[in-house]
């Protein structure tokens, strides 16, 4: 398959590099992004010959969040639309999370909102010393909707409270003590270390390791259809609101939003 926002390739110990390929719009979740992530993980996830997934970025960030045009288009769609598109980004969030081998994220640079949501669906996250985090969409007039499910089992609530509503950017170091990341490294160290997280599931048996991270999500916070569904309606809700046509239009006239 020819991929338009992706670079996609297995080496020959089964050690698949999915990355984000759009650097020039600092790797934003298009809607072609969102559509080839989801097929991406279903290609990965029936595949036999992978047995590891690393998830980077291309360029200077990881991922920058949520395409402001995409999100801006649907201010003016309909109800229908609105759940439609938010639940293209649930399924490809569910389908990561759910992908039946090892995802481990390379992250540098930022990662912002939705790219956020990307790092707490990786079973483990490295990120490069300098890499800022931010949930920004509150900043917008919007909600960390379909992301909040991944974002609260891997940091619980307490410790996702201090950054999930405030918008506000914090750095790798607080990532990691907030459980959001597993380890923070000199970027000169990041390939090093993500393949030292690599390397013992060469050793594992794939179809056990597989059952295992099945097991791992079971015993996990519930995040089942009921769940999506109620952040999929959240974030239309959030859409909808008089706060979020304001916010998502002044960002993009590149003009303070009143609350700020």
């Amino acid at each position: 398959m020819t991929w338009q926002t992706l670079d996609l390739r297995t080496d020959p110990r089964g050690v698949a590099r999915l990355v984000l390929n759009i650097p020039d719009r600092r790797n934003v979740l298009s809607p072609v992004m969102i559509s080839e992530l989801t097929e991406a993980a279903r290609q990965l996830g029936s595949d036999p010959a992978v047995r590891v997934v690393v998830l980077s970025g291309a360029g200077p960030v990881f991922c920058a969040g949520g395409d402001l045009d995409w999100m801006a288009a649907q201010i003016d769609a309909d109800r229908p639309q609105r759940l439609r598109e938010a639940r293209k980004l649930a399924e490809m969030l569910r389908a990561l999370n759910e992908l039946p081998k090892p995802l481990i994220g390379r992250l540098h640079g930022g990662a912002f909102g939705g790219g956020v949501g990307m790092a707490c669906v990786c079973d483990v996250a490295i990120a490069a010393q300098r890499t800022r985090f931010c949930f920004s969409e509150t900043r917008l007039g919007i909600i960390p909707a379909t992301i909040g499910p991944y974002v609260l089992a891997r940091m619980g609530e307490g410790r996702a409270r201090r950054v999930f509503m405030s918008a506000r950017l914090f750095e790798a170091a607080e990532a990691e003590a907030l459980g959001l990341v597993a380890r923070v490294v000199d970027e000169a160290d990041l390939d090093a270390a993500v393949e030292a997280e690599v390397a013992p599931y060469l050793s594992c048996a794939p179809l056990a390791v597989a059952s295992a991270k099945a097991l791992a999500r079971a015993l996990g916070p519930r995040i089942d259809d009921a769940v999506i569904d109620d952040s999929i309606r959240r974030l239309a809700d959030a859409w909808e609101g008089p706060e979020a046509i304001v916010g998502i239009r002044a960002f993009l006239d590149k003009r303070p939003a009143p609350w700020q």
